[in-house]
């Protein structure tokens, strides 16, 4: 397995040049970046923009280890509203785009959702209309996304959907494309289950590893804490991913940011990512 860290564990105010400096520093070999609305990396950059800051990552040693985005949490597939479904689903075909070209080989996906408690006045979605949309749309992109050569990687977040590993296993085989899979954020299950049983059950589903950590005992948000902090049991679920044959990045995706000397979360994640990895 490799080692990786996402960009949103720096401070805002670095650029991509700057985070890919300080990861190959920390010792990682990958980053992960996300696509935005408006910025450095956004949806209308252009493909020469594209190209430049995939050699950006290059030449700080790395590989751009995979590609987010925040902006389904603004436009879901699910909502009740169809310009909203449809602008989160031009989403992932440009997310799709920017991924062939910085030549990344999975894109996280949020496929919607029906509740999200730590957004004010997200609107409830009833459950089954929620699946009949992320399945509509997951399916459609599918296609398009094999075209490109590019995985689409459900991730499992709090948005009270695909809430078990045997429903998002489920849901990933109603669509029948070896170009979706899942996304799997080992500490956005602890509150409610144990990560190593999801890693059996996804089996080759998984398409990229996020990891985290969470204490149940704080709960909410404020259960995320560093990494070897928390309740999740890594040495399961690093012989779970082993297992399973799992071999491609596993990502650090830090929530605790540092109210002073942020680079440091930086460094402690590698170290502790290599006492995971042994």
């Amino acid at each position: 397995m490799k080692k990786g860290i996402n960009i949103w564990s720096f401070a805002d105010n670095y650029s991509i040049a700057e985070c890919a400096s300080i990861a190959s520093d920390a010792g990682f070999t990958g980053i992960e970046l996300s696509l935005q609305a408006e910025g450095e990396l956004a949806l209308d950059s252009s493909e020469s923009e594209l190209i430049a800051i995939r050699n950006t990552v290059i030449d700080q040693g790395l590989e751009i280890s995979g590609l987010a985005t925040g902006l389904y949490w603004e436009y879901s597939m699910t909502s009740d509203d169809q310009k909203i479904r449809q602008h989160a689903i031009d989403i992932c075909r440009k997310q799709l785009e920017v991924a062939a070209a910085l030549e990344v080989d999975a894109i996280l996906v949020i496929p919607g959702g029906v509740g999200v408690d730590f957004i004010p006045d997200y609107p409830v979605v009833a459950y089954d209309l929620a699946y009949e949309r992320a399945l509509e749309a997951i399916s459609q992109l599918s296609t398009e996304a094999q075209s490109v050569g590019v995985h689409i990687g459900i991730e499992n977040v709090w948005n009270k959907f695909l809430l078990s590993p045997l429903e998002m296993k489920s849901f990933l085989d109603d669509i029948h494309s070896a170009y979706v899979g899942a996304y799997f954020d080992v500490g956005n299950v602890v509150y409610s289950g144990y990560p190593e049983h999801w890693i059996h059950i996804l089996g080759e589903r998984i398409k990229k590893v996020h990891f985290k950590d969470y204490r149940r005992e704080v709960g909410g948000l404020a259960g995320f804490v560093d990494l070897l902090a928390g309740d999740v049991n890594y040495p399961a679920v690093v012989n779970a991913l082993r297992e399973i044959g799992y071999t491609n990045y596993v990502t650090a995706e830090m929530i605790p940011a540092y109210k002073y000397y942020s680079n440091q979360l930086i460094y402690n994640t590698s170290h502790a990512m290599d006492s995971i990895l042994g």
